[in-house]
């Protein structure tokens, strides 16, 4: 079962709120395709940077407005210790990288960055819920059943 993460996008709940709900960190999941390598306001390694799927970007797209943006961060809890947070943010603080596709941007705080550094954010359709997800994360070396 591919793990859901992060939140849900049910149509009247998306704007307002400040906090979302948290899913759990990832199993191994079958490799998804990179569709493009995401830029970065900051040049590094592949290794630093944060891959966005065509579907996250025009997800992003639809759901944000002027200056909002994704913000991706990793915080203590769930199963495996860690949980990754969601939010629709306008601020951008100094020890945060930018990562841009598109037009879609999706910020990581730099003790976020060190969890996730490689891995994929995925906006996924299913009946039930609607969420973005972090896929294919090689920092991740656990995840939850």
């Amino acid at each position: 079962m591919a793990a859901a993460w992060g939140l849900s996008l049910a149509a009247a709940a998306l704007r307002g709120l400040t906090s979302w709900p948290r899913g759990r960190l990832p199993a191994a999941f079958p490799r998804s395709q990179v569709l493009r390598k995401a830029s970065s306001s900051i040049p590094q390694a592949d290794e630093g940077q944060i891959h966005l799927t065509d579907n996250c970007v025009q997800r992003l797209l639809e759901i944000t407005e002027g200056s909002e943006f994704l913000r991706l961060q990793v915080e203590g809890g769930g199963c495996s210790g860690f949980q990754y947070k969601f939010s629709l943010d306008t601020v951008i603080n100094p020890d945060d990288r930018v990562f841009e596709q598109g037009g879609a941007r999706v910020v990581v705080d730099s003790d976020s960055l060190a969890f996730v550094k490689g891995a994929q954010v995925d906006f996924s359709q299913e009946l039930i819920r609607s969420s973005f997800q972090v896929l294919n994360n090689p920092q991740a070396q656990q995840g939850c059943s």
